[in-house]
């Protein structure tokens, strides 16, 4: 009697293989996307590496060029090179989003924790002024800030700050809530931990994940929010080198010299989708790792 070979089975599936030393999670729209974060901060850090000329240089010969291998991105109604306004407004443009979500962060975490830990009177008083704040929207708040404040860059930072104070608020409420009912809080009351020793100490080391979370994409939307607040003049006043300034004074030019708002539109669009996608692989890591 003869016995029927086995079946073999089948190779499982194998993933195509990633070029050596690159994560399997690394993908090219993430090279691209670290690659430019990691341009503008050269640009931040050190500008004239990248261009020689003078932001606020005007060269009455060369008004209006087209982008060309002398100005990549054209120059300006002034003669500027747009190139180099671009690279040392990013300085400005960026320093002022952290400044702004610094801001953010630091009293919606103050607040957020307060409401959630202590919870009776003080998170109704709280989630009511939130519940307003949420109510209007940022950049029409940020807009009647800034009026209040005085135009101005930094001014313009602080009111896109105080817009963004209700969105960290609620989120770090919400993971305070969640973490105090733990186990290891009630045990670290019983063992003779006071109020601010069991928030600094246990609360709020397990919720700031999900803040840490929302950061990157807040500071996207600070990008966007300071740009405009330019673009409509309540924020960089020229000459300033700002890109939602820079946006601004090319729209008079659109017919003839579109290069002039185009290519400051796209640098903030590349801004906020790098810092978008750079957010996404840090999670992807996070969990890569779990």
């Amino acid at each position: 009697m003869t016995v029927a070979p086995a079946l073999e089975t089948p190779p499982a599936f194998a993933a195509p293989p990633t070029p050596a030393g690159r994560p399997a999670w690394l993908n090219v729209p993430d090279l691209a996307a670290i690659a430019f974060v990691a341009f503008l901060l050269i640009a931040v850090a050190f500008p004239s590496v990248l261009t020689p000329y003078d932001p606020l240089e005007v060269s009455p010969g060369d008004t209006l060029s087209a982008p060309s291998l002398a100005h990549i991105f054209g120059t300006d109604y002034l003669g500027r090179d747009l190139y180099t306004r671009v690279v040392h407004g990013t300085a400005l443009t960026l320093s002022t989003s952290g400044i702004a979500v610094l801001i953010g962060l630091a009293i919606g975490l103050t607040l957020g924790s307060l409401a959630g830990y202590l919870g009776g009177w003080v998170d109704s008083l709280l989630s009511r002024v939130v519940d307003v704040l949420l109510a209007i929207p940022g950049l029409l708040l940020a807009m009647v800030i800034v009026v209040s404040l005085g135009f101005g860059a930094v001014n313009a930072a602080i009111a896109v700050g105080l817009s963004s104070v209700a969105g960290f608020t609620r989120l770090v409420r919400s993971e305070v809530l969640t973490v105090k009912e733990h186990p290891f809080v009630e045990a670290s009351a019983h063992l003779g931990g006071t109020r601010r020793y069991t928030l600094l100490r246990h609360i709020l080391p397990n919720s700031y994940g999900s803040v840490l979370a929302l950061v990157p994409l807040e500071f996207g939307g600070a990008i966007l929010s300071i740009s405009a607040l330019s673009f409509l003049g309540f924020g960089a006043v020229p000459p300033q080198p700002e890109w939602g300034l820079l946006v601004s004074e090319g729209r008079q030019y659109l017919t003839s010299s579109p290069w002039m708002s185009l290519i400051p539109g796209l640098v903030i669009a590349a801004t906020v989708l790098s810092v978008a996608r750079l957010s996404t692989l840090a999670q992807r890591a996070r969990e890569g790792r779990s």
